[in-house]
């Protein structure tokens, strides 16, 4: 679609909303999750409809929008299965009796390989997964946005988890319980 006169801006795009709903129907496989993430973007068009008269081009402008839906989606999608898999993991450990030795063999290497870190991911680490500071009251202490602190605790939680398998190796898959390493608690 061409650049249009700012007014014809949403009739074009809700006159377009079929091609729209097949574009994401082909990357999330639901008709119905397709037409619902259609509607909000279209929603967010009216609701930002000077934004939209600014752009270059309506259609451009709503496929960003599109995209940005698919991906938070699939987000979504990811983090309620990790949550569903660190559950089942949790209700697992809660019903194995664990014996007091056994928790104290507990791998020392995360804090090793904390230290070797670049300093912004430790500092993420420590006043987030220590602390237990919000990320986006990390964000505002840091004067960062809240996207770009989300960015850097999962980079960080990315660049732990490759150390401490550098280091530790095999055991690490298995969260380190019966670290078979040489540094120990």
């Amino acid at each position: 679609m061409s650049t249009s006169a700012p007014d014809d801006a949403l009739p074009l795009l809700l006159s377009q909303r079929e091609k729209f709903v097949s574009f994401v129907e082909g990357r999330v496989r639901d008709r119905a999750l397709a037409e619902d993430l259609v509607q909000e973007c279209l929603a967010r068009a009216l609701a930002h409809h000077a934004e939209l008269r600014d752009a270059q081009s309506p259609e451009a402008w709503l496929y960003r929008s599109l995209r940005n839906a698919i991906v938070d989606h699939w987000r979504r999608i990811g983090a309620r299965e990790r949550l569903s898999e660190e559950l089942a993991r949790q209700a697992e450990t809660a019903e194995d009796s664990t014996s007091a030795p056994e928790i104290g063999r507990v791998c020392a290497c995360v804090t090793k390989v904390v230290a070797e870190l670049k300093p912004e991911y430790t500092e993420v680490l420590e006043r987030v997964e220590v602390d237990g500071m919000a990320v986006k009251d990390f964000a505002v202490s840091m004067g960062i946005s809240a996207s770009n602190a989300g960015v850097r605790v999962h980079r960080a939680r990315e660049a732990l988890r490759r150390k401490v398998q550098a280091t530790c190796g095999a055991c690490a898959a298995e969260g380190c319980k019966d670290c078979t390493c040489s540094v120990r608690v």
